[in-house]
């Protein structure tokens, strides 16, 4: 049955993105064990899958989702190996495996990358070359292979068109990744991009997407040394395709602010939304029925007190697939338990 609600001319939107997180794969960071997104490293595994360790039922995930985000793409990563491995788009309902569009690897560059015996970029580059022609099925194997058969086969895959995400800030680096993509056939994306702004046209020529952190303005390292507030705004004046990331997992739920910020400091007002909603369902092919609000799209939407943008506004009611989902987490539990004044006990001692 349909359900009514009536929303009194408050702002509607279609589910926001969360960015590309590790919601659902890991509770707190202080935990060791399990860890499901960090395996040893001993040779590059392109076919590590961490989608099966995916839990709805992780208390993060109705924290970020009762804040207006819907899905989110899932980070593979393992310390000591450039190639991080597979994730994929999440529904953040609470259903089992509500995965969506095609698997997605993860390939981490520059200053924080750390890699087999090697620190340095060329020593990067080193180990992607060898990898990829390794992938190539006419190969035979070779006898200190940094591949495995299955990940052959897994790297295979990227080499026919599906989805690459590199993570590069520094503006050398991901000329680099735009060379690379194209002499191997790969479909890049880039997450991070603090220097994207000065190659912002050589992205926008080859039709290559960035993922931005608008909040970026200090540098982290010195591959951010360039990083500058207007970032995404330069990027969507030189025709670039930007989505929002870099909250992370336990503070996804801020990402509009980071795209608040964005149209504070030069973005226009539509693109900041788009960002947040069509573009990284265009960016991660997740269909048409994804990201927008139009007949035959996917019913994932949220009303909004005010001004999505705004800080001070807040999503009333988030709709996933067409159910009101309940506006509820672990933290609205416990501020309802210990809230409450009218009680003769101490606070901590307050039950309802």
């Amino acid at each position: 049955d349909a359900v009514l609600i009536e929303a009194a001319g408050r702002p509607v939107t279609p589910g926001f993105f969360a960015g590309i997180t590790q919601l659902g794969l890991t509770e707190i960071a202080a935990e060791e064990l399990p860890l499901p997104v960090a395996p040893a490293a001993e040779v590059l595994r392109p076919e590590y899958d961490v989608t099966p360790s995916y839990n709805p039922l992780a208390t993060a995930i109705p924290v970020t989702r009762i804040e207006g985000y819907t899905w989110s793409v899932l980070e593979a990563s393992r310390p000591g190996s450039i190639v991080g491995g597979q994730g994929r788009a999440v529904l953040l309902d609470d259903a089992f495996g509500t995965f969506a569009g095609d698997s997605v690897l993860f390939i981490d560059l520059g200053a924080d990358a750390v890699t087999q015996g090697t620190t340095s970029r060329a020593g990067q580059w080193m180990l992607l070359e060898q990898a990829m022609g390794e992938a190539a099925p006419e190969l035979p194997w070779l006898p200190e292979p940094v591949l495995t058969l299955a990940g052959r086969r897994a790297l295979a895959h990227y080499q026919s068109g599906a989805i690459t995400v590199f993570h590069a800030d520094r503006a050398s680096d991901i000329l680099q990744v735009l060379e690379f993509s194209a002499r191997h056939r790969l479909k890049p994306v880039i997450n991070g991009g603090a220097e994207a702004w000065m190659v912002a046209d050589r992205l926008a020529e080859a039709g290559v997407p960035v993922l931005v952190d608008a909040l970026s303005n200090l540098p982290g390292n010195f591959d951010q040394l360039g990083a500058r507030l207007d970032n995404a705004a330069l990027l969507h004046a030189a025709g670039v395709t930007i989505a929002f990331a870099g909250a992370g997992t336990h503070h996804a739920r801020t990402l509009r602010q980071v795209a608040g910020n964005a149209v504070a400091n030069g973005l226009p007002y539509e693109a900041g939304l788009a960002a947040m909603t069509v573009n990284p369902a265009t960016i991660f092919e997740l269909g048409p029925e994804h990201g927008t609000l139009a007949p035959e799209s996917r019913a994932d939407l949220v009303i909004w007190s005010g001004d999505p943008l705004e800080v001070t506004s807040v999503a009333e009611q988030v709709v996933i697939g067409g159910r009101p989902v309940p506006m509820v987490s672990r933290q609205t539990l416990l501020r309802d338990r210990y809230l409450p004044e009218d009680s003769r006990l101490p606070r901590a001692y307050i039950k309802p």
